[in-house]
Formats: structure tokens, C-alpha cells, sequence
């Protein structure tokens, strides 16, 4: 293939790609934006709202390393097109329905559609780009698309909410979902054949399916009936249970799920820690954001739309200048400078609230949270993806994905807690020291993840050479510690 047609290719599939993530970030600021209204339309009280999200993140944090798997061995192209397909069809299905439990269930078939669609779209950028400079540009660029959605996705879901009702917010994905899975046929390369002798694991995609599911609805089921309570029992000792009979199995089995050697690679390990803080914390200032606005300061959808648009456009900035600093000072510096603007940004923006307060005086707050938030989220995928083998490249998408979910889950659950610790209402200035308390905790929270990032190496700097039973096993696993 001549060098311009190559390139032609390589910008249209890095189009779709960022097309996908467009997608799914339009639908995660959509449903935020129109979850008070859901609320009242369906019938969710105050604590089981959140299932509205939980039920997503709950469903893509148990089938991602399942997810994973498929598009290392069934295929990226398509794994990419069915996950699309599913997630078009949830989010019909999620307009259709007007029962609190119908929702989630929905919701959750969405997350499995996401736990199928990250994978394989991380492991396509992986696979296309070059370890290195092009690789940080695809992802600044895959980052930035997601940017874009928050900002169109706050302003539609206002508008779409304010004048549709927020069933539109649903139907508003299946155009688009089911647009991107045809172009996906006709711009990724067909799968290869499926090589003999790599196995799918069924008994490691069962047990990981069921802990981690298990284990996440205890978590956020935990607020709400009480952490001595049978069912939030029952969930988190069978997640641990289950999750520990997966990790048997993987030690056991020939062709594992997700292949325990991977843990050697000091890079996806500390990946996978902050983005479990990362989602615990920068995730959850959404939802406080919208209750604050709708809740205290009484904004309409439409309102609450255009409030979110200043967060995401200056996310979209910290998308690029991460790919600055990565070229430069490396994921190490760029995710410790933006958990730590982050961090001052929660706490910034939890001081701008009060009772009577103005819109105003949440802004400082708002750009730094948001800036943080686009300088570290580059960052932790170039980390994550870093000296892992193409033929690993899904899994390690994976397992960082699963504890960015999984982290998202347990992050909300406990801070919605502390919000709401002591609360009796739903509205009024009331609610004002318990979202407060949630932002504080939410910033020194993420100080743990800088921590974790401390971990990473400095650019250049290289490890001990390894022994010849490291540099064998090394070469099986197919990855660089």
C-alpha cells in the first residue's frame, strides 16, 4: 500500500476510533444531566439513583477482562462492531421502558456493549500506532473526542431533556452507535484467522464475570441496606470468593484469561491503581455537579447543559497539553501534574458552593478539576499500554479498564454516603455540607493515586537486566517489566 493511502487508512480508522469514545462520553454526560428528571419520571428515590450510573459501571467493570479476551482471540474488528450493535440497541431499549429495575437492566446491557467496545478500541490504537510519539497522539486525540462529547453531551442532554423529555436521551445513541458499527465494517481491517492453540478460558471469564459483578454491587449496595446487612454481605465475601477462584485458575490454566505474568510489567500495575482512584474520584464530581446545580441552586436540564460546557471544553485543552508533557517530561509527571491540579480544583470547587451561591463562583474550581482531569487521562492509557505484547494489548486495555470501573462504583458509593450522611431531603441548601464533605474527601483521595503514579519510572531510566529464567519468561508473556 503506497505511504498516502496507508495514512488515509490509519486517519479514518483513528477517526472511528475517536468516533466510538465521542459516542460513549455524549451518553455518559447525557444520563448525568437528565437524572433528576429520571428521578422523578421513573420513580428512583435518592440513594437508588445512582444505580442509574452504578448499573453501567457495575456491568462494565464484571465483563471487561471478558471483553478484553474477545478482542485479543475473536477479533478487534469484530468484537468493535457487535459491542457498538449492543449498545445501540440498550440505549433503545432504555427510551422504551418506565420501570426503576427495566432502567438499570438496560443500563447494564449498555455497560457490557462499553466493557466490549473499550477493549477492542484501546487495542486497535495500541496495535495501529507506535509505541512512542504517535501512540501519545492517538490517544491525546481519542481523549480529546471524549472531550468533545462531555461538552455536546451536557448541552444536548439539556436540550433534549428540557424538550424531549428524558427518553430522547436514549434514543439520541442509536443512530450513532449503529452508524459507527456499519462504518467499522468498511474502515477496520478484517480480523485474522484465529490462531490454533490460544484458548478463550471460559471458567476464568465466569469466575472474574461473577466476583467482580459480585463484588461491585455489594460496594454500591452498601449505602442504601447497610454494609451488615445479608445482601451487601453475601455480594462483597462471594465477589472475593469468586475473584479468588479466578485468580486460581489463571495461575492453573494454560491459556488464561488474563495472564498473571502481565502483573511484572511495573507500568500496567500502577496504571491500574490510578485509574481505580482516578474514576473514585474525578468521576463522581460529575454527579455532585449536576445535584448541586439541580438540586440546590434549582437550574433547569437545559441550564445544567450549558453549565457542563466550560468543564469539557477545558478538558479538551488538558487533552493536548498532555500530549505535550508526555513527549516531554513522560506519563510519570504528566499524571502526578494533573491529580494534583485535580485535587486543588475539588477542593476549590467544594468551597464555591452554598447555599445561595452563583455560578460564578464554582468556575475556578470547574477549569482546574476539568484541566486535571484531561492531563492525567492520556497519561494513565499511554501508561497502561506501555511494553505490553500486540498480542496482550486487549487484556492489559482491560485490566486497567476493569479497576477504572470498578473504581467509579466504589468511588461514588462512598462518597454518595458522605453526602449524604445525616440528610434528610433531597433539595434546598441542606444538601449543601454533605456535597461539601464528599468534594474534600474526594481531593485527598486522589492524593493516593499520586502516590501510586510515584511508582512509575522516570523516562530513561531502564531496569535491572533481568536473569535468563526472567529474560524467558519474559519473552513468553510477551511483555517488558
Amino acid at each position: 500500500m503506497p505511504p498516502h493511502s496507508q495514512r488515509r487508512g490509519t486517519g479514518l480508522l483513528l477517526a472511528l476510533l475517536a468516533f466510538a469514545q465521542f459516542i460513549s462520553a455524549i451518553d455518559y454526560n447525557i444520563v448525568y444531566v437528565a437524572l433528576p428528571e429520571i428521578g422523578r419520571e421513573v420513580g428512583f428515590d435518592a440513594q437508588n439513583l445512582q444505580w442509574v450510573v452504578s448499573g453501567y459501571a457495575v456491568a462494565f467493570g464484571g465483563f471487561l477482562l471478558l471483553g478484553g479476551r474477545a478482542a485479543d482471540i475473536l477479533g478487534q474488528r469484530r468484537m468493535f462492531t457487535t459491542a457498538l450493535t449492543l449498545y445501540g440497541l440498550a440505549s433503545l431499549v432504555g427510551g422504551l421502558v418506565s420501570e426503576p429495575g427495566l432502567l438499570v437492566a438496560a443500563r447494564a446491557v449498555q455497560g457490557l456493549g462499553g466493557a466490549l467496545l473499550l477493549p477492542a478500541t484501546l487495542s486497535l490504537i495500541a496495535t495501529t500506532f507506535q509505541e512512542g510519539t504517535a501512540r501519545n497522539r492517538a490517544l491525546a486525540i481519542w481523549g480529546g473526542a471524549g472531550a468533545v462529547g462531555l461538552a455536546l453531551g451536557s448541552l444536548l442532554g439539556g436540550v433534549l431533556t428540557n424538550y424531549l423529555g428524558w427518553e430522547s436521551v436514549f434514543y439520541v445513541n442509536v443512530p450513532l452507535a449503529m452508524g459507527a458499527a456499519a462504518a467499522a465494517l468498511a474502515i477496520i481491517p478484517k480480523d485474522a484467522p484465529r490462531e490454533r492453540g490460544r484458548g478463550f478460558d471460559l471458567a476464568g471469564g465466569l469466575t472474574a464475570t461473577i466476583g467482580f459483578t459480585a463484588l461491585v454491587f455489594g460496594v454500591v449496595q452498601g449505602p442504601e441496606s447497610g454494609w451488615a446487612s445479608a445482601e451487601t454481605v453475601i455480594a462483597l465475601l462471594g465477589g472475593a470468593l469468586f475473584i479468588g477462584l479466578f485468580l486460581i485458575v489463571e495461575a492453573r490454566t494454560a491459556h488464561p484469561l488474563m495472564p498473571l505474568r502481565l502483573f511484572r510489567n511495573r507500568s500496567l500495575v500502577a496504571a491500574m491503581g490510578i485509574t481505580f482512584v482516578f474514576m473514585g474520584t474525578f468521576g463522581a464530581q460529575y454527579y455532585f455537579f449536576t445535584v448541586y446545580l439541580q438540586n440546590v441552586l434549582h437550574y433547569s436540564a437545559l441550564t445544567t447543559g450549558l453549565a457542563f460546557l466550560p468543564s469539557a471544553l477545558v478538558g479538551m485543552v488538558g487533552t493536548k497539553l498532555s500530549e505535550k508533557l508526555l513527549g516531554k517530561v513522560g506519563p510519570r509527571t504528566t499524571i502526578v501534574t494533573g491529580l494534583l491540579v485535580g485535587a486543588a480544583g475539588m477542593a476549590v470547587l467544594a468551597l464555591g458552593m452554598s447555599p445561595n451561591g452563583g455560578y460564578p463562583a464554582l468556575l475556578p474550581g470547574v477549569i482546574l478539576l476539568s484541566l486535571g482531569q484531561g492531563l492525567a487521562w492520556t497519561a494513565m492509557f499511554v501508561a497502561a499500554t506501555s511494553g505490553v505484547d500486540a498480542h496482550h494489548q486487549g487484556i492489559a486495555s482491560a485490566m486497567a479498564s476493569t479497576t477504572q470501573q470498578i473504581g467509579s462504583a466504589v468511588g461514588l458509593a462512598i462518597l454518595v454516603a458522605i453526602a449524604n450522611s445525616g440528610v434528610q431531603t433531597t433539595t434546598g441548601g441542606a444538601l449543601v455540607p454533605g456535597l461539601r464533605t464528599a468534594g474534600f474527601a474526594a481531593g485527598v483521595l486522589t492524593l493516593l493515586g499520586v502516590a501510586i503514579a510515584l511508582t512509575l519510572r522516570r523516562p530513561g531510566s531502564t531496569p535491572p537486566a533481568p536473569t535468563a529464567t526472567h529474560t524467558t519468561e519474559r519473552s513468553q508473556a510477551g511483555i517488558s517489566a
